[in-house]
């Protein structure tokens, strides 16, 4: 199991979640993804430990705590769903080359 930790400053690093995890047991991974245009931190993680119950723990004590001057969102992580593709546009309310409401 994952877990998801929002809200996370952009100044985080892999060490710093480690640490405070690590206060509710062994953690195995962290996981900080990053912006692929800017290269920047995208605010959030995840962060797996060896048991879920130190996972169970973790959640339980960190979510809604004020750290790194911002309060952490922490749950377990849902997986990944698979979306659509995006089309590249379409004619949405288009009539004759321009757009119209309908009353």
């Amino acid at each position: 199991m994952s877990i998801y930790v929002g809200n996370l400053s952009y100044t985080v690093t892999q060490d710093d979640l480690t640490k405070v995890f690590s206060e509710y047991g062994t953690v195995t991974r962290v996981q900080l993804p990053t912006d692929r245009e800017t290269g920047r931190l995208r605010g959030f993680g995840f962060v797996e430990m060896e048991s879920s119950t130190a996972e169970d723990a973790a959640i339980q004590a960190l979510d809604g705590a004020e750290w790194m001057g911002r309060v952490m969102k922490v749950n377990k992580a849902r997986p990944k769903e698979d979306r659509p593709a995006r089309s590249g546009g379409g004619s949405w309310g288009r009539n004759n080359g321009g757009y119209s409401r309908q009353y």
